[in-house]
C-alpha cells in the first residue's frame, strides 16, 4: 500500500495507470497493484459507464473539470491509462497520496 503512485509527466500532461474494480460497494481508491492505482467503483462495467464514472471520480478528487481527464488506453479492460492535463504529476500525487498511503 505504500508503493509510489505510478505517474509520469509528459508534454501533454501527466499519465496515470489505474486498475478498476467495477461493481464494488463504494467508490474509493484502495491502494496500488502491479504498478497501478487500484480504484473501486459502484458502477457496473456496461456501455462504458464505468469509464465515465472513473473520470468523474478522479475529476472530483483532483478538483478538475472532467474534460481534463482522458482515457488513453483500456476502454474495455480493467487496466487503464489516463492522461490528466492541468496538473503536474507531483500535484496529482499530492492529491491521491494521502488516500493511498492509509
Amino acid at each position: 500500500m505504500n508503493s509510489p503512485i505510478p505517474l509520469r509527466d509528459t508534454p501533454d500532461g501527466c499519465v496515470l495507470t489505474v486498475r478498476v474494480h467495477p461493481g464494488a460497494r463504494a467508490n474509493a481508491i484502495t491502494g496500488t497493484h502491479d504498478g497501478a492505482v487500484k480504484i473501486s467503483l459502484t458502477t457496473p462495467p456496461t456501455d462504458g459507464r464505468a469509464n465515465d464514472a472513473l473520470i468523474a471520480f478522479l475529476a472530483e478528487r483532483l478538483r478538475l473539470p472532467r474534460a481534463r481527464i482522458a482515457l488513453v488506453t483500456g476502454a474495455t479492460s480493467r487496466s487503464k491509462t489516463l492522461r490528466i492535463t492541468g496538473k503536474s504529476a507531483a500535484e496529482v500525487e499530492a492529491a491521491l497520496h494521502p488516500v493511498i498511503s492509509c
